[in-house]
């Protein structure tokens, strides 16, 4: 009878290589931006042969697709996206702590991807707008239930929380020192008083 061990070992160096493949684009990403970054620099960077990240990622757009994927993972795995909206968002800045690889690459990717041309320009865009749409739908949730004001646009609203917090990890990767997980939360904060109804805040 044959053992299925070897194989599973084989499997397992296999995943292996491709995390680390995927750490070292990362960090390379980061520093130097997707079109500043080759598959070489990657492989070397990962210790693995050209062949060897081939093997795993066919292109570097397939690569850069991976990379997003590892954001959505987190994203999937740490949010709540029918709970609190406020509570929520003051957890936002732990990914900082948790995987600040994450939020470097792709505060990066964001902004090298803007033009239509970009090769993540369409998915960075749908990305976008999900999340606004999730946090539209989530202030009018609680505007309709009363538990916040009803006189404010919750799609305007929604943009400018978006925004805000994206423009604050690319702030904290220009200087990482910035406190990103303590701005969050006074933001929460304030938006809590913003959102309450009159009388209850």
């Amino acid at each position: 009878m044959t053992s299925a061990r070897p194989y599973a070992t084989l499997l397992a160096k296999g995943e292996d290589r491709k995390q680390r493949i995927l750490d070292a684009a990362q960090r390379l990403l980061t520093r130097n931006g997707w079109r500043n970054t080759t598959l070489a620099q990657i492989a070397r960077e990962a210790g693995v042969s050209a062949a060897g990240l081939l093997h795993h990622f066919e292109s570097k757009e397939q690569l850069l697709h991976a990379v997003v994927d590892a954001r959505d993972a987190d994203d999937d795995a740490h949010a709540d996206r029918a709970g609190d909206l406020l509570k929520q968002l003051a957890r936002a800045g732990e990914r900082v702590n948790r995987a600040p690889e994450l939020v470097g690459t792709y505060s990066v990717l964001l902004v090298e991807n803007l033009m239509p041309d970009a090769p993540l320009h369409e998915r960075l865009l749908a990305r976008q707008r999900a999340a606004i749409s999730i946090v539209t739908d989530l202030i009018r949730e609680g505007q309709l239930s009363g538990k916040y004001r009803d006189d404010f646009d919750p799609a305007l609203k929604a943009v400018q929380i978006v925004s805000l917090v994206n423009g604050m990890e690319i702030s904290w990767l220009l200087d990482p020192s910035v406190p990103l997980q303590e701005a969050i939360q006074d933001y929460a904060r304030s938006l809590e008083r913003e959102f309450a109804p009159d009388g209850t805040s």
